[in-house]
Order: C-alpha cells, then structure tokens, then sequence
C-alpha cells in the first residue's frame, strides 16, 4: 500500500471530450508525493500542469487513472484539506486585506461553524501571518492601496489560515518584477518551513521551483506527460545566494535544456502527424 499522500497513477485528462474526442491535456502522468514535501511541475505552455493541480485540488475529475489523496480517491473539492493561491490573487475590493484573508475560516469547517464565538481569536491568528509575511499595518486597507507584490503576500496568507495539509500554487508569482518575486520565495519558504503543509506548486520559473521545492516533476508538452524526477539538493534555508551556486546553475541548465529538446520533439512529431496533437 502507498503510503504517498499525493498520488496520480496513471491519471489523464481529456477537455471537451465528446464521444472520446477533445483536447487530451494530460496522458498517463504518475507521481507520488509525500506528506510535507515541497514538490513543483514544471514544463512548456500548455503541458498540462495546472490540470494536475484540478485533479488534484477535485476541481475536475480524471479521465482515466486515479487520483489520490490522503489515501482516498478525490471525487470532488475538499475545502478543508486543501489551501490554493493563484498568479491573480483574486482580491474582493470591497472587503480590507483581514476580511480577505479570513475568508477561509468564514466557509469552511470546522471554522464556519464556531466563526461567530471565535471570531476575535481567528482574526488575531491572520494578523499574525498578514505580520510574519511583512503586512503590518496593512490590515485594514483595501487591494487598491496595495502592491502587487503585497496582494500576492495577502493571498499566501489567505491560502493557509485554515492550515490546509495541502497547500496548491499556481504560478502565484508569475505576474511580478523579478526582485519581488525573489523576496517571496524567501516568505513562501519560511511560511512552509513553519507550516510545513504538502505543496504542489506549478511554475515556468525553473530557478523558483529548484530554490523552493525538494522535488521537481518534469513533464512534455501537451499531451502532458512526466519526464522525470529531479531532486533539489541544496539545504535549507536556500538563500538568493544559492541560486548563483555553480551546482544550482547547472541543475537549472539540465531543467532547461531537458524541457526544451521535448519541446522540440513534439513539434517535430505534430509536423509530421498533426493527428499526434490531439
């Protein structure tokens, strides 16, 4: 018996399928993932890493194989278990950046339930995270009156109040300037260093998911696939430094050239059978 507490066997996923027809987005893709390791996807456009994270999270359901977690088959969301934040933080305006944050704790359980009697204690506990990732201060302001670096801080904190086992993140830093989203690798580390919850994080950023992660999946471009499995082997904590270490500069260099050369074998195979895409 697996004793991973992610698990895809095998596990694919084909869009706008009609009578078996469709976008095929992610074929035959396995991984095991153990609790509290820090594990990131990378690969081309379009590879299917974020629909990894929709099975994984029971956003969508496979087409064929399994998923697992927590050694149950996912068959739908589990808000509870799993935290998630985005390249969008995905901010309510309306609301100042504590309401953001305490989403979580107002929908789900057991924290919906015992919100009313325990608010003051669940607000004191986001303001200690909004202060350990730099927002002190920033409590009470709404998202215009915030950077996007800041936001992107926020959301982290918004994706951990309800200490999920599960922490998903999809190219949370994407959108931001290079020196802001070096500091937050700094912050993501910390928070999991503290936390240590699973993490699952989609990047095209070869040097965040070498700096931030244990373990790096590999996959081809679509239909995505696993290439392979590459450990990160530099302790922690991982400092800016590091990423300018030789061995980090080649392990980074084999992430790119391995991606590439898959890349172009793929193009090279729908060149000659357009079908082959399909």
């Amino acid at each position: 018996m697996s004793t991973a507490f992610v698990e895809l066997a095998g596990a694919s996923l084909r869009y706008g399928r009609r009578g078996g027809t469709g976008t095929l987005a992610l074929a035959d893709a396995s991984m095991k993932i153990a609790e509290g390791e820090f594990s990131a996807i990378v690969g081309p456009s379009g590879c299917g890493k974020s629909t990894v994270l929709k099975l994984v999270s029971g956003l969508m359901r496979a087409s064929g194989g399994s998923v697992i977690v927590d050694g149950r088959e996912v068959a739908g969301p589990a808000k509870a278990l799993v935290g998630m934040a985005f390249q969008n933080p995905t901010m309510l305006p309306w609301l100042t950046i504590l309401d953001n944050v305490m989403i979580p704790m107002r929908i789900v359980e057991p924290y919906r339930s015992t919100w009313r009697d325990k608010r003051d204690e669940y607000e004191a506990k986001g303001l200690e995270l909004l202060r350990t990732v730099g927002l002190k201060g920033f409590e009470r302001k709404h998202t215009w009156e915030l950077s996007g670096g800041m936001l992107q801080r926020a959301s982290l904190v918004r994706a951990l109040i309800h200490e999920p086992r599960l922490l998903l993140l999809d190219e949370p830093f994407g959108a931001l300037d290079a020196f802001t989203r070096e500091d937050l690798w700094a912050v993501l580390q910390d928070l999991w260093i503290a936390k240590r919850p699973t993490v699952i994080l989609v990047t095209h950023d070869l040097r965040e998911a070498v700096y931030l992660a244990d373990t790096v999946y590999v996959m081809s471009a679509r239909p995505g696939r696993l290439l392979d499995v590459r450990r990160s082997p530099f302790p922690r904590p991982r400092t800016l430094a590091t990423t300018f270490e030789d061995e980090f500069v080649h392990v980074t260099q084999a992430l790119r050239v391995q991606i590439g050369e898959a890349r172009l074998a793929q193009l090279t195979t729908q060149a000659a059978d357009p079908a082959a895409a399909i």
